[in-house]
């Protein structure tokens, strides 16, 4: 989290475009957030999504992430995959290089990248997909969203590439800091009012309890919110509403809107 004199800020994104056309939940949650993952089409989205979701954020001033996953459509990008260090390195690179030819076809850049399911889990706890990932972007982007503690943080240093630490307020948390695995009890946080207060305790507090009612320390940058649940829109108000209230200043962690020079796909 950054921390502009006495006034804490946080930014607020959502994982967007996971239809073939762009939802009415993701319009909505577009005119709350200040940063959205655009899905790449490896796990959910089309062109045509993907280019509606840039039009919009262009229009927000809504900062454009790729929201890269695994080849796996069937499972959502959710199921763990493991596929030869070169092919999801080329993997990664299409996904970003398409999600950036859509957003330039509207005047638009994609500024960060944000793994999906497992991929975003592998590359946390796994050293060696972490740098692939880091590799194949090197050249194409400079800011990575990843959960603390991930094994991606000496790759991404090492590469000079930011790291922008992720909470969540829709999900629970194990004492040891790392999200209850889905299905389990706790996973999902429902109640709009009570995922509004986890966001309030994520940017003030920095941390929520766990399941088991430990405390979790979570130093987080951006907070990031599942447009795929029902009443998406209804927690998105109450989550924003509720930072607002706090004195927490919303604004997208890249400092950029979503217009402006793109780096060119394979130039440093």
């Amino acid at each position: 989290m950054t921390d502009t004199g006495a006034v804490p800020a946080i930014d607020l994104n959502a994982d967007l475009a996971e239809g073939d056309e762009l939802a009415t939940s993701d319009l909505a949650l577009l005119g709350l957030v200040t940063s959205a993952s655009v899905a790449c089409g490896f796990h959910a989205g089309s062109r045509a999504s993907m280019r509606r979701a840039a039009a919009e954020c262009v229009a927000r001033g809504v900062s454009i992430g790729a929201h890269i996953s695994y080849r796996d459509r069937e499972g959502f990008g959710r199921r763990t995959q493991d596929p030869a260090h070169d092919r999801l390195a080329d993997d990664v690179i299409e996904q970003w290089e398409t999600l950036v030819e859509e957003a330039a076809a509207v005047g638009a850049f994609v500024s960060y990248v944000k793994p999906h399911g497992a991929l975003y889990h592998r590359m946390a706890a796994d050293p060696e997909v972490a740098a692939v990932v880091v590799e194949a972007l090197t050249t194409r982007c400079a800011v990575l969203v990843a959960p603390p503690g991930s094994a991606v943080a000496a790759p991404a240093r090492a590469a000079s590439m930011r790291l922008v630490i992720e909470g969540f307020c829709d999900r629970g948390y194990g004492p040891d800091g790392a999200l209850v695995a889905r299905g389990d009890a706790g996973a999902m946080i429902e109640e709009p009012e009570a995922v509004a207060e986890r966001a309030r305790s994520l940017a003030i507090d920095r941390g929520v309890p766990a399941v088991d009612g430990s405390w979790v320390a979570l130093d987080v940058e951006t907070l990031c919110m599942h447009g795929d649940g029902p009443g998406a829109d209804r927690t998105g108000r109450a989550v924003r509403a509720a930072l607002e209230s706090a004195g927490v200043a919303v604004r997208p962690f890249t400092g950029t809107p979503s217009t402006g020079p793109s780096m060119a796909i394979g130039q440093p």
